[in-house]
């Protein structure tokens, strides 16, 4: 579950940062890897899925929330 979690971070911090180079007018992920293309779409879905997986495994992981101080 680590291994998961991990990657699960990264592809969120990749997604971010992408976010806040889109609101500056850049998207990194199309200018890498094609506007449109197949695998931008493959990255935007594993960046989907990542948050969708953080929001699950979330309490459990987080050792704020799990002492009770947090969510």
């Amino acid at each position: 579950m680590k291994g998961l979690h991990m990657v699960a971070f990264i592809l969120l911090i990749i997604g971010g940062l992408n976010w806040g180079l889109v609101a500056l007018g850049y998207n990194l992920v199309e200018s890498l890897l094609g506007a449109g293309s197949t695998l931008a779409t493959a990255v935007y879905a594993l960046v989907g899925l990542s948050a969708v997986a953080e929001i699950v495994t979330h309490k459990k992981n987080c050792k704020n929330c799990s002492a009770g101080t947090g969510m």
